[in-house]
């Protein structure tokens, strides 16, 4: 099943695309599977085998604690989908089990991926000498989408201090 729409998506089309879409489109063993570090999914040989690529690209978009928390918000409200062919509904909540679309403009139709966030991980309190104080969330694809992966996004700072 394709969810297509010849106009951008209305919220009422992506919440029926949602309630249409079901499950994931994987299998459950692989839920959760980039909770594991990198390095561990890249020598995943199952993964591998099963036909699966691992796609692991960092950007750095600035320092310090303001950038921090100014892409922790970009991530929160979607802006990293805020473009004019592709987007989710900014006020979807990044919380475990909610669904969404993505939506994406295709030649003409408009195209809408269903998704859902299968965990939220956030850590604020500096563990090890590379600390790591860092917000992110997974999301998985659902059943009528294109594709099937799961997507991890997440926004890092190294080495922050924090004031007990």
């Amino acid at each position: 099943m394709v969810f297509l729409c010849w106009a951008r998506p209305s919220p009422e089309q992506q919440k029926s695309c949602i309630n249409k879409s079901g499950t994931f489109n994987y299998d459950t063993k692989y839920k959760g599977a980039t909770a594991k570090p990198v390095s561990c999914i890249k020598d995943d040989r199952e993964l591998s085998k099963d036909g699966y690529l691992v796609n692991h690209a960092r950007v750095l978009v600035g320092s310090g604690l303001e950038t921090y928390e100014k892409g922790k918000a970009a991530l929160q409200n979607w802006r990293h989908f805020g473009l004019n062919w592709v987007f989710v509904d900014p006020k979807t909540p990044i919380q475990s089990g909610v669904k969404f679309c993505v939506c994406l403009k295709e030649f003409l139709p408009w195209v809408m991926m269903p998704l859902q966030v299968v965990y939220v991980k956030e850590n604020t309190r500096a563990k090890t000498k590379k600390a790591v104080a860092s917000f992110g969330f997974v999301s998985g694809t659902l059943q009528g989408h294109l594709l099937v992966s799961t997507l991890f996004f997440r926004v890092p700072i190294l080495n922050i201090k924090t004031k007990e």
